[in-house]
């Protein structure tokens, strides 16, 4: 009823493009926003310089990354989420997998993760479990760079950090949740995507899931191919650019030029399954430099 009450308040702005309000300096709560998206209600921060950015212009973030992860989905399945932000991935991934399915929610950040609980209620989703911890190779405490949500910032783009002035956080593995069942795992945690798959060597060996981990770090790159491949795993480079031309606020301007999402999806290869359009990771040394924009992908075997 929230839900619908808030809608019926916003629907007689729809036809007019978003406003991006500059904050007031000393102004308190006047950086979150409202909308209606491609998927109900978002609430975000406004000075989020991609995912807020895109969501008060677009009306959706990463169109193509959702797509593509939602097709290999069905109802009843499980999910892990490793880095869901605000949850522009996560709430189209729970309507996916429906009631009878479950997401399984983290992301570290505190004022972030209060938007995405935000997002989780607005949407009426009680088929996601969202948690205000890290997941990493092993259980302790992390520490969150405490951002000011006022200022200009990519709050996608913040990593854990050893500096003890952060926030701190809890970490588990994923070893450690005694998963029955998962059918795709997302890692999206700023170069700490390796550390996350280590802790779930046990799980990944048991289950085999499919993997969809972001990789754009040159440095972190080899390692963490080599890890993927070393769980049996075959790896294919998925690059969504960040602008779709067919956005749900029909808005032809392309704010992020060129930019898009450097990605790995990764399949069992026992599993037999074949992406056409997608590129295989040849090995540890290769690169997504060369490789072009991943919009859709044909499933076979």
């Amino acid at each position: 009823m929230l839900a619908s009450l808030l809608r019926s308040l916003l629907r007689p702005h729809a036809a007019r493009a978003p406003r991006r309000e500059p904050v007031v300096a000393g102004a308190k709560w006047s950086y979150v926003g409202l909308s209606e998206w491609r998927y109900g209600l978002i609430a975000y921060n406004r000075n989020d310089e991609y995912i807020g950015r895109s969501l008060a212009t677009y009306g959706e973030y990463s169109q193509f990354e959702v797509e593509f992860l939602t097709a290999w989905l069905r109802p009843g399945d499980v999910v892990l989420e490793a880095g869901a932000n605000i949850g522009p991935v996560t709430v189209p991934l729970a309507r996916a997998v429906g009631p009878t399915g479950c997401v399984y929610a983290y992301e570290p950040q505190r004022l972030v993760f209060q938007l995405l609980c935000a997002n989780l209620a607005l949407n009426e989703l009680g088929n996601v479990v969202a948690q205000p911890r890290a997941l990493g190779a092993q259980a302790g405490t992390a520490r969150v760079p405490a951002i000011p949500p006022s200022q200009a910032h990519n709050f996608g783009g913040v990593a854990l950090s050893a500096d003890a002035g952060g926030e701190p956080v809890s970490m588990e593995r994923i070893d450690d949740l005694g998963l029955a069942d998962c059918r795709l795992v997302k890692i999206d945690v700023e170069g700490m995507e390796a550390e996350v798959l280590a802790g779930a060597r046990e799980t990944i060996a048991r289950l085999r899931p499919l993997l969809y981990l972001e990789n754009d770090r040159a440095d972190r790159s080899p390692p963490l191919i080599g890890l993927v491949q070393s769980l049996g795993y075959r790896a294919f480079w998925h690059l969504p650019p960040l602008f779709n031309p067919d956005n749900f606020a029909g808005r032809a301007e392309n704010l992020f030029g060129n930019t898009g999402s450097v990605n790995m999806f990764c399949v069992p290869a026992e599993s037999g399954l074949h992406l056409a359009g997608l590129t295989e990771v040849a090995g540890p040394d290769d690169t997504w430099s060369d490789k072009p924009a991943s919009r859709g992908v044909i499933r076979s075997g």
